[in-house]
């Protein structure tokens, strides 16, 4: 039974990762149908993580009192209406408002999910959860595609929201699996609450770190189809198709974390992951052919498959795990504060200093992101 819940929750996170990658590959063609400048995909990105902050720093208190199993189905309903509704948005302003009920889906779903194997699962169920979430986000950009190419990037998010629609009727007919576990987010002590998690020794600087990984993982995600078309003269369609290997390279990666995860340990993943980064970051810096710049993407992608994992899953060993769904949902907000501003900062920089300016925005984030994070793990 832990086994065949543990296979449903890692259908829930394919579904999480869906339409994180669906707007970076979309955007090249779609900021035209709505006239307005290709930076305007960060202000997009800015409310879907805006909501997402907002339904992180309340996670606790929504898993406390409904569990995380009718968390999860109301997370994948209200993501499957709005990729409905983008498909559906006529006008600029429709899209932002269908961002928000996107954002406030998946931020729930996030810390609810994490915290959960965080707890019942080991390193390496952590690490292949995520690679789930890279199958969803390597699934859209081929879906989006071959919908431009054949019909209307409108068909590529009506599409994914039949899958989400799927997804929710599967989770609601394996609601009884979630009872394997005895314990459903519903404990009867207060909850630590945002304050609570910000007074433990070394949250803040794992919560700055948290946001320094993310908002490089954000940039790429979002605009490494525009800086392929921008720096290598590559078409919409072939660009929204190779924004995929990034995440080809993160979910490869995070399979092959899930093997050694448990044997490495937390801390040396998030230290390898982060040096196999620079590489990748060099590759696609320098002035080489597209099929170097290609393989940069994918050791992008790679070096960055073990961090978020390991990060999530260290936190109840770290801190408690009575503490861990408060630290991990504050964490969420941290990651997604990242994700809100890193994307619409790059687009305005990147009028000024050129899209080819991504690999070295990344790797600086990298920097940080290392010494915050071996801050943290030194708390002790």
């Amino acid at each position: 039974m832990a086994s065949l819940l543990l296979a449903v929750i890692y259908l829930a996170f394919i579904s999480l990762g869906l339409p994180d990658s669906l707007l970076g590959a979309a955007w090249p063609v779609m900021h035209g149908f709505f006239g307005v400048p290709v930076s305007f995909a960060g202000l997009v990105s800015m409310l879907i993580s805006g909501s997402t902050i907002v339904s992180s720093l309340m996670s606790e208190r929504l898993t406390r009192r409904l569990g995380t199993q009718y968390v999860t189905l109301l997370s994948v309903l209200l993501t499957a209406a709005a990729m409905g509704g983008f498909a559906l948005s006529r006008h600029f302003w429709m899209l932002c408002l269908w961002a928000v009920p996107y954002g406030l889906g998946a931020g729930s779903i996030d810390a609810a999910l994490n915290n959960y194997v965080a707890l019942h699962y080991s390193a390496r169920s952590m690490s292949w959860l995520h690679c789930f979430w890279g199958v969803g986000t390597i699934l859209s950009p081929q879906v989006m595609s071959r919908a431009i190419a054949r019909y209307s990037w409108q068909a590529g998010y009506g599409a994914v929201a039949l899958i989400q629609g799927c997804i929710a009727l599967v989770l609601l007919l394996t609601l009884p699996l979630w009872r394997v576990h005895p314990s459903l987010g519903r404990e009867t002590q207060p909850p630590l609450g945002v304050k609570g998690a910000l007074g433990i020794r070394g949250v803040k600087p794992l919560l700055l770190g948290f946001f320094s990984y993310c908002s490089l993982e954000s940039i790429c995600m979002l605009w490494i189809a525009s800086f392929l078309m921008a720096t290598r003269g590559i078409g919409p369609q072939q660009a929204a198709a190779f924004a995929s290997l990034f995440f080809i390279g993160m979910t490869g990666g995070r399979f092959v974390s899930g093997l050694v995860s448990d044997r490495l340990g937390d801390r040396a993943m998030i230290r390898l992951g982060v040096l196999i980064l620079f590489v990748g970051v060099g590759l696609t810096a320098a002035s080489l052919p597209t099929a170097w710049t290609l393989t940069g993407c994918v050791i992008m992608g790679l070096g960055c498959a073990p961090v978020y994992p390991s990060i999530i899953h260290a936190t109840p060993n770290n801190f408690g795990p009575e503490n861990a769904q408060a630290i991990i949902g504050v964490q969420m907000a941290s990651a997604y504060l990242g994700s809100t501003l890193a994307p619409p900062v790059f687009g305005w920089a990147s009028t000024f200093v050129g899209l080819g300016t991504l690999p070295l925005f990344v790797g600086a984030l990298g920097i940080v992101t290392i010494l915050l994070l071996e801050r943290a793990f030194s708390k002790k």
